[in-house]
């Protein structure tokens, strides 16, 4: 279909009428879409109702501060139902557009900034907690993942914030019985711990070795706990195997190894420690913006044109290339 002259482009215009990609909106929000379909947006998840697409519904959720400010309002949104980032731009009008991720801030001090100064991450945090401490874990769950997904995004996974992220949401993981996410989780958190700030290792691989010890899959009993074994050598060669607690820790997965797996005592009940308080706020992202740890699945980069989240005024999301 045709769009007259007349109709608004959900395009900005400048001098000459030609599209000003890069115009920076008033206020930037994100979204965050599990795999399972739940749907964050700017640390809230939405109650879906009936079979509405997610994508609609964060361009509706968009689209109402939009509205109550007057001005246009920017989000990045990372879908891993498709395994992508969307760079979106809604107007008052509800009309919105993609745009690629160079015709954005260059990735860095300035665009992390601008994305987090509607909802700081530490606020977030503090709303997941709020979430567990009623046990609604599932979603503190989703929105710990939202959370960690995108300060991975623009901090790299070892940022000191990305790092707090993932462990509580390992932490989460363990609360929901899912110890072999949980071990996933918390073992990325180790590892990295272990080589980038070793002296502040240990309570990562002691998270890590309680979910390690509730896993009942033998392949995974070995070479999860090999790792483990590594990582508590590596701090007891450092002169850093000093707790207790942590020294029984080392030694139960010494011997469950040596029984071939069988599960052993854990001392005093081994629970998931939950993580301590962030102390990265305001840093400078470690690894770079988009940094990943490996076990991370890649997402697609942001382009023009993504067809779910393009909308012409009045119309719905779709509706238009």
């Amino acid at each position: 279909m045709q769009h007259s002259s007349s109709s608004h482009s959900p395009v900005p215009r400048g001098q000459g009428n030609l599209p000003v990609l890069s115009a920076p909106p008033l206020v930037r929000l994100d979204a965050y879409v599990a795999e399972d379909g739940s749907t964050v947006v700017n640390g809230h998840l939405l109650q879906m109702g009936g079979k509405r697409p997610p994508n609609e519904a964060i361009l509706d959720a968009v689209a109402m501060f939009a509205r109550t400010l007057g001005a246009p309002v920017a989000a990045t949104v990372i879908d891993r139902t498709v395994m992508q980032v969307a760079r979106v731009r809604v107007y008052p009008d509800g009309s919105s557009r993609t745009i690629a991720d160079e015709d954005d801030l260059p990735p860095g001090h300035e665009r992390t900034a601008a994305e987090e100064a509607a909802f700081p991450p530490l606020a977030r945090v503090e709303r997941v907690i709020q979430h567990a401490q009623r046990e609604e874990l599932h979603a503190a769950f989703v929105l710990a993942s939202a959370l960690r997904e995108h300060l991975t995004l623009r901090r790299g996974a070892e940022d000191e914030l990305s790092l707090e992220a993932r462990a509580i949401e390992a932490y989460l993981a363990y609360l929901r019985g899912d110890y072999t996410l949980s071990i996933t989780l918390a073992l990325t958190v180790a590892r990295i711990r272990c080589r980038v700030d070793l002296n502040r290792a240990a309570p990562d691989v002691a998270r890590a070795t309680a979910a390690w010890q509730r896993l009942e899959d033998e392949a995974q009993i070995a070479t999860r706990g090999q790792e483990l074994l590594r990582m508590w050598e590596q701090l007891s060669a450092g002169g850093l195997l000093l707790e207790p607690s942590h020294q029984a820790m080392a030694r139960a997965v010494q011997s469950r190894l040596a029984q071939g797996g069988r599960s052993v005592q854990a001392p005093s009940g081994a629970p998931a420690l939950p993580p301590g308080q962030a102390q990265g706020a305001g840093r400078t992202p470690a690894a770079g913006p988009g940094a990943l740890a490996p076990e991370d699945q890649p997402l697609r980069p942001a382009r023009r044109g993504m067809r779910r989240f393009t909308r012409w005024p009045g119309r719905s999301a779709g509706t238009a290339s």
